[in-house]
């Protein structure tokens, strides 16, 4: 019956997200038995996985940051409000720590609307080593570019027809998409702040991330926090004010 709930409120979430989920409420069932019951009530994800290309063998891996704060990745996503009108979200994230540092709803960002995203993050954070970005105009344009020369950042820009150079962010704009954008009708603007928001938050505190060995982003972090201020680190809710 846990099961059931949790698959129902979280539709896209396999057997071992599921797993982990119990393990934190106390259940002692292990992953096999997890498994057996997910399946026998039919919850079993049918996900199309692509064929690999045999040249992928060959490639470098993407880097990945060594520590906090090593690197960050941004990317927009396009999506609508239930009239049709346009909205665009900028996404910030950690590519170490895999934690989404920021996702800015507007119906027009511009580069100017990327740099003071960047510089309330930093206030509470500090800067990035390396910013990795593909080559839209908010990044490569002259706002950004003499933001990071003024703090030394790199800008490390994607090679066009590349989104694999930044592969963490695609693949977090994925699930931003199918676990938030496309479950919820956002009614005005505030109202896709708010639900996005909550959604972020949830990412970070309460969803088990496969590539952190099922751990949260923010307990992630605090495991790998390298200065006393990343460890008692306030997020932003981009509204003025800051909360632990």
């Amino acid at each position: 019956m846990r099961i059931q709930e949790i698959t129902q409120v979280r539709i896209h979430y396999g057997y071992r997200r599921v797993h982990v989920l119990l393990q934190r409420e106390g259940w002692q069932d292990n992953h096999k038995r997890v498994y057996r019951l997910y399946r026998e009530q039919g919850l079993s994800l049918r996900l199309k996985r692509p064929r690999r290309n045999k040249a992928a063998k060959n490639r470098q891996p993407v880097s990945q940051g060594e520590f906090p704060n090593h690197i960050w990745g941004m990317d927009f996503v396009s999506d609508a409000l239930f009239d049709g009108r346009r909205l665009r979200l900028l996404t910030i994230i950690d590519l170490f720590t895999r934690e989404c540092l920021g996702i800015i709803v507007g119906q027009s960002l511009k580069g100017e609307d990327v740099k003071e995203a960047l510089t309330r993050i930093a206030r509470f954070r500090g800067h990035p080593k390396i910013l990795k970005a593909d080559n839209g105009s908010e990044f490569a344009g002259k706002v950004m570019d003499r933001w990071a020369y003024e703090r030394q950042i790199e800008i490390d820009f994607s090679r066009p027809g590349k989104p694999t150079d930044n592969a963490t962010v695609e693949s977090f704009n994925g699930r931003l998409r199918q676990e938030c954008l496309n479950e919820n009708w956002f009614l005005s603007l505030t109202d896709a702040e708010q639900k996005i928001e909550a959604w972020r938050t949830f990412y970070n505190q309460v969803r088990p991330h496969s590539a952190l060995g099922w751990s949260t982003p923010s307990d992630y972090a605090r495991k790998h926090a390298v200065s006393g201020r990343l460890k008692q680190q306030l997020e932003p809710d981009f509204s003025g004010n800051e909360r632990y």
